[in-house]
This record gives structure tokens, sequence and C-alpha cells, in this order.
């Protein structure tokens, strides 16, 4: 029996787009599924995802709403500070207190703070000292204050009692803020150091007075009365005597002509 024949051309064409068709069926089968699980996904998490979304949505807003309200209560806290801090340089002192009592008794605690110290300095230019040394410690023993600013009530507080102080308590008071590195260390670092000498502990007094002088951030003034005190004590505060010299000796130039003709 005889073969019919066949064309491979043709069986190859045949087959391509048999491919071709499976192909776009296959295609139309995927996105078929594809479309029946979104839409099963949308019924099962459609409703906590759109809740998800509108909570960080109202978040998002809120914070940029709570941001903006921040920068606005702090352009009208400094605009307070300033008035009334040239209410004081005016002399206005009552008006000066009146301005900042707002702050004061507010719940922003870096404009209270600053209020706060600000009164307590309003009240000692008054010569209310007494009432300004209270000031200034309520603010030093106030755990919400900034370090910073009680570490500067502190000093504050001593230097206003200084008198009025035993040695033991300034030290005491002083202890912390009396440490190399902190924002007040020269100031509070004197009157400590000036207690020790009040109790009779020169040596001690003397290396915290040649720390104060070997301190960079102190100025200059205090550095050098800090330097001849530890002389006093018996205690070497000059790192490099050269640099002492040059800052320390400085002539006019009728000295300098003085001493050529003396000689």
């Amino acid at each position: 029996m005889a073969l019919t024949p066949t064309n491979p051309k043709a069986n190859d064409k045949k087959a391509r787009r048999e491919a071709a068709e499976g192909d776009v069926l296959m295609r139309e089968v995927d996105e078929a599924v594809r479309q029946d699980d979104m839409a099963a996904f949308g019924k099962r998490y459609g409703a906590p995802l759109l809740a998800v979304v509108g909570v960080a949505l109202l978040a998002f807003g809120g914070y940029l709403y709570w941001n903006n309200a921040q920068e606005g209560a702090r352009e009208r806290d400094s605009e307070t500070l300033v008035t009334a801090f040239d209410q004081q340089e005016a002399g206005n002192l009552s008006a000066a207190t009146q301005a900042l009592e707002p702050l004061a008794t507010g719940e922003r605690e870096g404009a209270r703070a600053i209020a706060l110290m600000g009164q307590a300095s309003i009240a000692l230019q008054d010569g209310k000292t007494q009432a300004a040394a209270q000031m200034f410690e309520a603010i030093a023993d106030d755990a919400s204050v900034p370090d910073e600013i009680r570490e500067l009530a502190r000093v504050r507080q001593v230097s206003t009692m200084y008198d009025r102080l035993e040695p033991a308590e300034t030290i005491r008071l002083l202890d912390a803020a009396a440490q190399p590195g902190r924002p007040f260390f020269a100031s509070a670092a004197e009157m400590k150091a000036m207690a020790l000498v009040a109790q009779g502990k020169r040596q001690e007094a003397g290396a915290l007075f040649a720390q104060i002088a070997q301190d960079d951030e102190t100025p200059p003034t205090l550095q050098s009365r800090a330097r001849q005190m530890a002389g006093l004590m018996g205690v070497d505060s000059i790192d490099d005597p050269a640099n002492v010299i040059s800052g320390t000796a400085t002539t006019t130039p009728e000295a300098g002509e003085a001493t050529a003709s003396d000689s």
C-alpha cells in the first residue's frame, strides 16, 4: 500500500501555529487565574489593607500638622523671650517677669526652663537674692529640665549664695558640674576649688585650679587666675611655658624703650 506523500514545510508551519495558539491560550488562562487570585486576595485582604494605608496617611498628616504647630510654637516662644529680655534690659523688671509667666508655667520643657532661668535672673537683679537662689535650686532639681540648663542653674544657685554656704555644701552641689568636659566646668570648678581652700585642702584645690588653667575651653582671664592660684597652692599648671610667656609678656613700645634706656 502506497503512503500519502507529506510536505515537511507544511508540517512545520502547522506545528508552529499550534504552538503559538497553545501559548496564547496558556497566557489567557494565566491571566484569568491571576485576576481570580487578585479578586480573591482583594476580597480577603482589601479592607484591612485600606485601613492600614488610611491609618498611615492619617499618621503622616498628623505628624506634618504637629511639626508645623511645633515650629509655630517655637517661633512664638522666641518672640516672647526676646520681648521679656528687652524689658529686663530696659529695667522694666516687673513687666519682664510677667512676660515670661506663660512660658514658665507652660508644658514645653525647653521654653519653660529658659523662662524660669530668666525669672530667677530678674529676681537676682531686683535684689531678691534668697528668692533667686531658691528659683535656681528648683530648676537644678527638676529632672525634666535639660542637663545643661540644670547645671547652669546649680552654678547660679551656688554663686548667688556662696558666702552663706558651708564649704562642704558648696563642694557637694558643684561636684557634678565641676568635672572636665562639662559645659560650665571652669566656673563650677573655681568655686569648688575655693571651697577646698577654705577646708584647708590646698593640694586638692591646687590640682583643680591646674585643671582649670589647662582646659582649652576656659576663658583666658579665668585661666590666668587659676594658674596663679595653682602656683600659690604649690602646683605647676603650665604645660607649655613658652605659650604662657608669649601670651602674658605683652609690653608697650614705651615700656620696652624705658627698659632699654635703664640698662
